[in-house]
């Protein structure tokens, strides 16, 4: 095994153990609370704003955008040597994603991905993520649900990755971008059907019953 085929094993272990963090779990745990019994139950970052308030959800938001903006960083920036290499940050970024939503600190059971996926995205395909950024922005502020304006942001994400990456050495992130939305898809499904039946509530409504909505 050579030198740089285990600082690669290394950065994808570290990656998929970082996204792994369970930030909201931890912010609950200082304020006196597990953050799994409240609300939603999802240890993310609506359900931490709607619980805790506005700057541990923020908080939140932060350091799950950081678990996978760091990894992918770091994977296009000293592993990415051109189109052959592309698999390195896809997989970095993928692992940081699917450590955040199935955690091993949490029995593999944490957020929706949508935090850490905006970081990942925003070291790959930074402009096309700011543009999904508005979107979720201008959902949110619609609607005041924090899951219409993520799962506008996933869906706009790939058609503004077709429309803005010029550059085909960065076609496999573009693909990502599908991928991940699916995976954005399928863990707003409990969302997805309140939505549809008029039951979804607004990301202010501070509840602690098993009805609230869910996290990102």
């Amino acid at each position: 095994m050579t030198k740089t085929t285990i600082v690669t094993t290394l950065l994808l272990i570290a990656s998929y153990l970082l996204g792994g963090i369970p930030t909201g779990y931890i912010i609950g745990r200082i304020k006196g609370i597990d953050i799994r019994k409240f609300g939603s139950g999802n240890p993310g970052t609506a359900n931490v704003y709607r619980i805790l308030g506005k700057w541990p959800g923020i908080i939140t938001f932060i350091v799950d955008f950081l678990k996978g903006f760091i990894p992918a960083y770091v994977a296009i920036k000293f592993f990415y040597l051109g189109a052959g290499h592309w698999w390195i940050p896809v997989t970095a970024g993928g692992l940081a994603i699917a450590g955040h939503i199935w955690t091993p600190f949490l029995s593999f059971k944490g957020g929706k991905g949508v935090a850490t996926a905006s970081g990942v995205f925003m070291a790959l395909l930074p402009l096309p993520t700011v543009g999904a950024f508005i979107f979720f922005s201008l959902a949110v502020a619609i609607t005041h649900h924090i899951s219409v304006g993520s799962i506008t942001a996933s869906v706009v994400l790939p058609i503004l990755c077709f429309i803005l990456n010029k550059n085909p050495e960065q076609k496999p992130f573009t693909i990502m971008a599908i991928v991940v939305c699916g995976i954005i898809f399928y863990t707003h499904i409990a969302n997805i059907r309140r939505i549809l039946k008029g039951q979804e509530l607004s990301f202010k409504h501070k509840k602690s019953g098993a009805t609230d909505e869910k996290a990102n």
